[in-house]
């Protein structure tokens, strides 16, 4: 079989590693431009691979049930460029750390609730959106992570994350639940 016949490269399936091995010449033996071996090896995924592609599948199958654990993590970076470019921003932002508790009593004198559940609900939602808030505000001007607020951080977060997955869980409709 002629060079011009034979492919120069060798076909590899995919998931494989081909390994080339270049022949040996010795003295006299054999001829100058002797292809290569090829040895093709079936690729096997290392361990730590592994558990990164289930962390991250399982990850992806459950996106939805970590939003407020991504919104968080997003918060930081954009915290720390904003303390950085804009500390100012944060005194722009602290007044609204008042929205919520404003909303809470607004909403008590407008729309009285029957149930003691919306009641609960409600406090919980305005605390922790007081919580963010300040946390944002005093984030623009201290940065994110500096004295107790990387702990504010992780306590709002896990918070926002336990609302998060119990409002999902529980439905308003009891038929639903059947």
């Amino acid at each position: 079989m002629t060079n011009r016949t034979r492919s120069r490269t060798a076909k590899v399936p995919p998931g494989a590693t081909a390994i080339r091995i270049p022949r040996q010449h010795r003295r006299g033996f054999g001829r100058r431009s002797a292809q290569p071996i090829v040895l093709v090896v079936p690729e096997q995924p290392s361990f730590a691979s592994r558990i990164a592609w289930a962390l991250g599948s399982a990850l992806w199958e459950h996106r939805k049930s970590w939003v407020p654990t991504g919104i968080a993590v997003l918060a930081l970076p954009v915290t720390a460029i904003g303390h950085a470019a804009f500390w100012w921003a944060g005194l722009a932002l602290a007044p609204l750390a008042a929205v919520p508790p404003g909303w809470l009593v607004w909403a008590r004198l407008h729309r009285p609730d029957v149930d003691h559940r919306v009641r609960r609900w409600r406090r919980g939602l305005a605390m922790l959106a007081t919580a963010a808030a300040t946390w944002t505000a005093l984030a623009l001007l201290f940065g994110p992570v500096s004295g107790p607020l990387g702990l504010l951080w992780l306590l709002t977060t896990a918070a926002g994350q336990a609302l998060w997955l119990r409002s999902r869980r529980t439905s308003a409709d009891p038929i639903e639940e059947i």
